[in-house]
């Protein structure tokens, strides 16, 4: 993995962190290939609504392009590799 996939996944979990005010948790905890929701970090649907809302207002993905592709929500690793992929065009 190229340093620029590791700074920005470093970047994604901190932004993460701030937009679901998840105090108790830093950038080092968030394991890049455990599951987002249920196990792992443990997030929940409203936690989904909150990270749609902020790719749109952060990143500039449209709504309809992030709910068309519930797969790249299964770990941090799939959000953040998709992010910086929409975010490069």
């Amino acid at each position: 993995m190229d340093d620029s996939v590791i700074a920005f996944r470093t970047e994604f979990k901190n932004n993460l962190i701030e937009w679901l005010q998840m105090k108790d948790k830093t950038s080092e905890d968030i394991d890049d290939n455990d599951p987002l929701f249920g196990t792992g970090l443990g997030l929940d649907s409203l936690d989904a609504v909150e990270i749609v809302i902020m790719l749109q207002r952060k990143y500039n993905i449209p709504q309809k392009d992030i709910e068309s592709r519930k797969e790249i929500f299964a770990t941090l690793a799939t959000l953040s590799d998709y992010v910086q992929e929409k975010s490069r065009r």
